[in-house]
């Protein structure tokens, strides 16, 4: 019998430089003009300061839930840009020609900046925005294998390197990181379902043809870990998404045959598309207002390049 995993603690760190969506274009920043990013539903976005980095969101994040992390057995630290996944300076590489500068990894100096001494690391970096979801995934499977590893410290971090373009596929791009507690120990919520695909054959997709494959892709990657829980989307009452376009939200939400009401991004006009943190950050507001009830079952889809798309299924305690 497979033993039961549990999801809390929540915490999250934005880029330190807040500019509405007005002010990006300006900048030249954006591909689509600011008016069609708001009628999305973006309103502003949070970029790095000058010397904000990746690392120092991830820290942030961990700092808010630092009480709360326990006797971590395991560290799964995701990116979505390659790059974030090390902290070493490329000019120290040049200098040196030492490929040490190119493997300093994050989760080892947040492993030792907490004092995780048990902690292991394992690194996530080929899953773009849908890493965490996936973190959530591979932690579910570690502790029923290994569960002497009792908790584990999930996480994901990202900002744009100097100079990127702050859109991606029709979404306005935050800087930030989000963190969470998976373990064995009874939590807010029940991790019942886990579920992925992948399809390498669109790894260099266009914007164009990532959103043309969204819909039929994200309706797959539901209604499989649907079956994966032994549910109907009916058992479900919420579908918190992602912060994307919301009229893609409520699309999808009538494919599924499901309350476009209950198909939530709250934070979406004020946080933007957190590269890989949405689905956490969303669930976050939700369940510290209250709105999230006892016995209810929520469900958390990301997709991302690669492609790739995942899916969580949750039952709140």
């Amino acid at each position: 019998m497979n033993r039961e995993v549990f999801v809390d603690h929540i915490g999250y760190a934005l880029g330190e430089v807040t500019r509405t969506v007005e002010e990006t274009g300006a900048r030249g920043d954006l591909l689509s003009q600011p008016d069609v990013l708001r009628e999305a539903g973006f309103c502003v976005h949070h970029v790095s300061g000058p010397r904000q980095t990746a690392y120092d969101f991830a820290r942030q994040a961990v700092q808010t839930v630092e009480r709360e992390l326990g006797n971590v057995g395991a560290i799964i630290y995701s990116t979505c840009i390659p790059a974030n996944a090390n902290i070493g300076r490329a000019d120290a590489y040049l200098e040196s020609r030492d490929v040490k500068n190119l493997m300093d990894f994050p989760a080892s100096h947040l492993q030792s900046d907490f004092g995780l001494d048990r902690a292991i690391v394992i690194g996530l970096s080929q899953q773009a925005c849908t890493g965490l979801l996936g973190s959530l995934r591979l932690a579910q499977a570690l502790l029923r294998s290994e569960p002497e590893t009792e908790r584990v410290l999930c996480l994901t971090s990202d900002r744009f390197p100097e100079g990127a373009l702050y859109e991606q596929s029709y979404n306005l791009i935050s800087d930030g990181a989000a963190a969470c507690v998976v373990s064995l120990a009874p939590a807010s919520f029940r991790l019942l379902a886990a579920h992925g695909i992948t399809n390498g054959a669109l790894a260099q997709a266009s914007d164009d043809e990532t959103a043309g494959s969204f819909f039929a892709y994200t309706h797959r990657v539901i209604q499989e870990t649907l079956a994966k829980a032994g549910l109907q989307i009916s058992d479900v009452a919420w579908f918190v998404a992602q912060n994307m376009n919301r009229k893609a939200t409520d699309i999808l939400a009538r494919l599924l045959k499901f309350d476009p009401g209950r198909a939530v991004s709250p934070t979406l006009p004020e946080v933007a598309h957190v590269i890989s943190g949405d689905n956490l950050i969303n669930l976050k507001y939700l369940a510290e207002r209250g709105q999230i009830q006892g016995g209810e079952r929520v469900l958390l889809c990301m997709a991302g390049y690669g492609l790739n798309w995942q899916c969580v299924i949750l039952e709140k305690t």
